[in-house]
C-alpha cells in the first residue's frame, strides 16, 4: 500500500473524483452533522447504512455467566448500547442499582445518555474525553473499586486488557451481541467511497459479499483496528482517520474530496 499522508492515500492512480459515499453507520440525528455539510458543500451523495446490528442477550443467557451485578461498586460504560442493555438486564433481574454506584463513561455524551435511566446530579459519574485510554487515566484513581464492564461479544480489548494486567478488579459482562446486518439489497449498488468505523463492518461486508472486489471503490477506515481488519481482508485503504490533520472521519473524507474533486 502506498503511503498515507494527512489521512489520504497518495497513490495517484486511486485519486479519482468522488460522487457518492456510503457510511456504514446509521444516519446522524443532528441536522448539523459534518456529513450533511460535505454533501452540501461538495455536491456528493452521502448514504448511511449500518453494516452491523446490536441484539440484546436474553436474561436467561446472561445468568449463565454467573455474574452478581450488586457485587460491584462501579460500572464502566463505553457506549449507549452498553447503558441500554445494562439497565434492561437489571430490570429483568428485578435489581435496583444502589444510589452510591459509581459510573465511568467514555465520553460526556455517553454520560449524558445515563439521564434516560438515572438522575445524574444525584450519582457519582466520571467521564473521559474521547477514547478508552483517556478513561483509564480517571479509572487509575479508583483502583479499589470493583468494576463491572457491560460489553458485547466483540469488544475493544485495550481497556479490559490493561485493567486485567494491572490488578484491577474487573468483571466483563456480555449483555449484547454484534451481528452482521443483511445487506443483500446492496449487491448491485456501487459507491466511490465506503467508510468503515469498526472491524465488524469489514467482516459484515465479506459475509454478505464473499466475492467482493474493491476495484475503484475507495475504502475509508477509522481507527487502527479497523484499518488492520481492512488490510487483513486484502483491501486498499485510501482514507484513514484519525490523523493529526484529520482527527475525524469527516475531516479525512473532506481532505480527500478536496484533493480529487478539483
Amino acid at each position: 500500500m502506498s503511503e498515507i499522508t494527512n489521512g489520504v492515500q497518495q497513490d495517484a492512480s486511486r485519486l479519482k473524483k468522488v460522487k457518492s459515499i456510503l457510511v456504514t453507520q446509521a444516519a446522524p440525528t443532528d441536522a448539523k452533522s459534518p456529513y450533511f455539510e460535505i454533501e452540501r458543500k461538495y455536491h456528493v451523495k452521502v448514504d448511511f447504512r449500518p453494516f452491523i446490528e446490536v441484539q440484546g442477550i436474553a436474561y436467561k443467557e446472561f445468568r449463565k455467566q454467573k455474574i452478581e451485578i450488586l457485587a460491584h461498586s462501579a460500572i464502566i460504560f463505553t457506549s449507549r448500547n452498553a447503558i441500554d442493555h445494562f439497565f434492561r438486564i437489571c430490570k429483568e433481574a428485578k435489581i435496583e442499582v444502589p444510589a452510591d454506584m459509581k459510573y465511568f463513561c467514555i465520553t460526556e455524551q455517553t454520560a449524558n445518555y445515563l439521564q434516560k435511566y438515572i438522575v445524574i446530579r444525584k450519582r457519582k459519574v466520571f467521564t473521559g474525553t474521547r477514547t478508552a485510554l483517556d478513561l483509564l487515566e480517571i479509572i487509575k484513581k479508583h483502583k479499589t473499586e470493583k468494576f463491572l464492564f457491560p460489553c458485547s461479544n466483540k469488544r475493544q480489548k485495550d481497556l479490559p486488557d490493561y485493567m486485567g494486567t494491572n490488578d484491577f478488579q474487573l468483571t466483563e459482562a456480555v449483555m449484547y451481541e454484534t451481528v452482521s446486518a443483511d445487506l443483500s439489497d446492496l449487491e448491485n449498488v456501487f459507491y466511490d467511497i465506503i467508510a468503515f468505523y469498526s472491524p465488524s463492518g469489514i467482516t459484515s461486508l465479506f459475509l454478505n459479499f464473499p466475492d467482493f472486489k474493491q476495484n475503484n471503490t475507495r475504502i475509508a477506515a477509522f481507527g487502527p483496528t479497523t484499518a488492520q481488519a481492512a488490510i487483513d481482508a486484502g483491501l486498499i485503504i485510501d482514507v484513514q482517520a484519525p490523523m493529526p490533520s484529520a482527527p475525524s472521519m469527516t475531516g479525512a473524507l473532506e481532505l480527500y474530496i478536496k484533493q480529487v474533486n478539483k
